[in-house]
């Protein structure tokens, strides 16, 4: 556990480093926090205004998640599963989905009848199965993406 420990450590360096020089190149002013979580390095970025960084539905934090990823892969030769947040907003997004969740969970086991929620972005729907099994129900994704989306089963 020590080496994997230390590889996810060596992404966050990594991640760290590359976030810090596009955020030179940006002129954008933030702070960069790393840790470890769930097995996977997390970094995030806070500061002032970095709204620009998240983009409409976090669609420029996704593309930044995904460079900063290949850049970690270019420099271990491994496959990143780094988590990149700015100013909160995966955090925020995380919280609103484990309530979505837990009501489609209780809703589901209340009526009987499974409950379809809109499509998500695997982020999303990997919050919402993690939520949905502490809750005492099962779920299961369905469709293609982009319109892929979780159906939570009665218990």
């Amino acid at each position: 556990m020590a080496e994997k420990l230390s590889l996810l450590e060596q992404e966050g360096e990594i991640a760290a480093d590359y976030l810090e020089g596009l955020l030179d190149i940006a002129d954008f002013d933030g702070d960069i926090d790393m840790d470890v979580e769930n097995d996977r390095a997390t970094v995030s970025i806070v500061g002032a205004d970095l709204s620009q960084l998240v983009g409409k539905k976090g669609e420029v934090l996704d593309a930044l998640q995904e460079l900063t990823r290949l850049a970690v892969t270019r420099e271990t030769g491994e496959r990143s599963r780094l988590m990149l947040d700015i100013s909160g907003h995966r955090a925020g997004v995380k919280a609103k989905l484990i309530e979505v969740a837990k009501e489609a969970a209780a809703k589901a086991t209340e009526t009987g009848e499974e409950v379809e929620l809109k499509p998500m972005n695997a982020f999303e729907r990997k919050v919402v199965h993690d939520a949905v099994g502490e809750a005492g129900a099962s779920s299961v994704s369905k469709g293609e993406e982009p319109k892929r989306r979780i159906v939570v089963l009665p218990a």
